[in-house]
């Protein structure tokens, strides 16, 4: 069973990328654990931090490493990824020479209320990812458009299509976690 690492890139209390995220955690079981990360708590990045990093970094940072694979499900800000995101990943990967993301692998799902499915924050974490030598699962993308209308009141998927193409994804990413972890 793979050990994957999710990050919410929506710290917000009732946030719809968390609960599809927990909703994936469900169907992703036996083949794959899903464990979330907390981001809330970490410094804004500051490299005068590397060499007494606080605690909330330290604790990031062995959750990925003891991870087999990162996955990331952001929102799309101004066509971008949350600051908050972008914090936790320039965290992970300093101090220079010592990312904890090289070679690990990850998947990016974007969750939108809109009807592009935060497309470019998906890209956005994809670029950053490869910069940072981490295999991105290329297939099946996933960019979830209108997902208050897709989420039951149980936190559950309730569109048969997004279920089906979240448990295809899951198979997906912990074939390709089990491809690339020897790398």
């Amino acid at each position: 069973m793979s050990k994957i690492a999710v990050i919410v890139g929506s710290i917000r209390r009732d946030s719809v990328n968390r609960k599809l995220a927990e909703a994936l955690a469900k169907l992703a079981k036996p083949k794959a654990e899903l464990t979330f990360l907390k981001i809330d708590d970490l410094p804004l990045f500051s490299q005068d931090l590397e060499p007494s990093p606080p605690a909330s970094v330290t604790r990031l940072k062995g959750e990925i490493e003891a991870a087999d694979g990162v996955l990331i499900v952001t929102p799309e800000y101004n066509r971008s990824i949350p600051g908050v995101l972008k914090n936790a990943i320039d965290i992970g990967s300093r101090p220079y020479g010592k990312s904890v993301w090289e070679k690990k692998p990850a998947a990016v799902i974007s969750v939108s209320p809109g009807a592009i499915g935060g497309f470019g924050a998906n890209h956005s974490v994809r670029q950053t990812l490869v910069f940072l030598d981490m295999p991105v699962l290329q297939m099946p993308e996933v960019y979830v458009a209108g997902v208050t209308k897709l989420l039951d009141e149980r936190g559950g998927i309730a569109n048969e299509a997004t279920r089906e193409l979240l448990a295809k994804f899951a198979a997906a990413f912990a074939a390709w976690i089990e491809r690339n972890a020897a790398k």
